[in-house]
């Protein structure tokens, strides 16, 4: 099966909107990596994506300087990022060093050398700076976040309070895994020790409690994509992947006990970061001991995606990511993009007329799946469904949990399938009943809208569907009557069985 791509990235030379791609380069304790974007927006999407494991930080712990070995590795990283950066038309770069860096006797001087071979200024953060992007890049990926960041890198911990938008007190801790590991000599016994020692007097961890602790980090995603393998769960993308609290910590425990190599897919892991999955899961099951959250939420966008969000207006950073992302999706590969805009207007007057009672965050997720609705077109008719599935498990989308992207695929699903059909079951395991019913509900409108509008624009405003009392009827205007057929008949009486009411096509302006 093809995946059904967007349009061929244009380089910024090409752009008539005079917006280019962006990159930012992150030089971490263990790993740097470069990443390209599409643009500066609400939701940026990475066109490029590299990564150099050269744990400069190896050793900063006990010796006070960054590995000469690990700088050498990313100075040749950085010269090949800037040849990377030229040839892929970048109208700006955006580069931060990190916790080795800043703690290394010898940091500064590396800072320089990093700069010549980029090409491009390197800022220094902060610990406090740090935590503050992780938890932007936590509030840009996330619908209404409320709970602590974690970003667990190789040479620090930032843990920060968000509410919102609101990005609130801050706490920095010497537990990276690289740091972890050389204070501890290697020895899981003794990290385990240093961690409760060093977690013990935190106060910002008492704000944890019954909430949610996003993840951010290599080491913590590679627990997650354990776990995901160890569950043999139906999604693969890591952004917003939820584990109860309760589950989290015994799996962190397990990963203690064990070798790393004897751990289920362990090989999905790369070599290099095998040996800090003990670390990393002995801060995490320390974390849960102390201050239990409700669950743990795997974060995908951090520090980088907090830096770029930090340079929107604020009227970009109000907008929703999730519609950003779908609307921008849609006008790449819809029929009619505006279509998309027509049939979610077309939703909310069916639903606001049948007086249903649906929720804000329901609401959304029924304006993206509109959004997404005619994205897979092209696929052969047998596989639109399986196309669908494909785009919206595996889409590089924030602003959406995996319910709603389940939500989304089912919607998408039944409406090639039919209302009636035995969609996949380890999708319909993943929601509740009632998004089941609503995705139902939103595939059965939408089945009678494309056979009305044939996906173009400007159709729907004047066809509209609308319940009153015990009929759901469809109002055809006079010059588009003979768009009435038994098979339009049929589909609408098929959706009116399925809210309980009686279908009628009126022919009328």
């Amino acid at each position: 099966m093809n995946i059904l791509m967007p349009k061929p990235f244009a380089r910024s030379a090409c752009r008539a909107d005079g917006k280019g791609p962006v990159a930012v380069v992150d030089i971490g304790s263990n790993s740097i990596r470069l990443v390209i974007y599409d643009e500066l927006s609400r939701a940026p999407t990475p066109i490029f994506n590299e990564k150099a494991l050269c744990a400069i930080g190896d050793g900063v712990a006990t010796t006070g300087k960054l590995s000469a070995a690990g700088v050498e590795k990313a100075l040749a990283s950085l010269r090949r990022f800037k040849a990377l950066i030229a040839i892929m038309g970048v109208e700006a770069v955006y580069a931060i060093a990190t916790a080795a860096a800043r703690e290394a006797s010898n940091g500064a001087g590396f800072v320089g050398e990093a700069i010549e071979a980029l090409g491009a200024p390197v800022s220094l953060l902060s610990a406090r700076r740090e935590a503050e992007l992780s938890a932007l890049g936590v509030v840009s990926g996330f619908y209404d976040p409320d709970g602590v960041v974690a970003d667990l890198g190789g040479g620090s911990l930032e843990l920060v309070d968000i509410v919102g938008t609101k990005v609130g007190k801050s706490v920095s801790l010497p537990l990276g895994g690289l740091s972890l590991m050389d204070a501890s000599d290697h020895s899981p016994r003794i990290a385990q020790k240093i961690a409760r020692e060093k977690l013990a007097n935190v106060k910002l961890l008492c704000e944890l409690r019954g909430r949610t602790l996003y993840a951010v980090g290599g080491t913590w995603r590679a627990l997650a994509k354990l776990h995901m393998r160890q569950r043999n769960y139906f999604l693969s993308v890591m952004h917003g992947y939820v584990i109860p609290a309760r589950e989290a910590a015994d799996f962190a425990g397990l990963v203690e006990r064990v070798s790393a190599e004897a751990l289920v897919s362990v090989e999905s892991i790369a070599p290099a970061r095998r040996p800090l999955l003990a670390y990393g899961a002995i801060v995490l099951d320390e974390m849960i001991r102390l201050a239990p959250p409700k669950e743990v939420t795997i974060s995908a966008a951090g520090l980088r995606e907090g830096l770029l969000y930090e340079k929107l207006g604020d009227a970009e950073r109000r907008q929703d990511p999730l519609l950003v992302a779908a609307r921008a999706f849609n006008d790449s590969n819809a029929r009619s993009p505006g279509h998309a805009e027509d049939l979610y207007t077309w939703t909310d007057r069916f639903i606001e007329s049948a007086r249903f009672d649906e929720t804000a965050e329901e609401k959304r997720l029924r304006h993206a799946a509109c959004l997404l609705a005619d994205v897979n077109w092209r696929a052969h008719p047998d596989y639109r469904s399986e196309e669908s599935l494909s785009i919206v498990a595996n889409g590089a989308f924030t602003g959406i949990d995996h319910q709603g992207r389940c939500f989304i695929a089912l919607a998408m699903s039944y409406r090639y399938l039919g209302l009636d059909a035995d969609v996949n079951p380890r999708i319909r395991a993943l929601v509740p009943p009632r998004m089941i019913d609503r995705a139902r509900l939103l595939a059965g409108a939408t089945r009678v809208a494309y056979l009305v509008s044939a996906a173009m624009a400007g159709v729907l405003p004047r066809t509209p569907m609308l319940c009153a009392k015990s009929k759901l009827t469809l109002t055809l205007p006079s010059d588009l009557a003979a768009l009435a057929s038994e098979r339009v008949s049929n589909r609408l009486k098929q959706l009116a069985r399925l809210i309980g009411r009686e279908a009628s096509i009126a022919i009328g302006d």
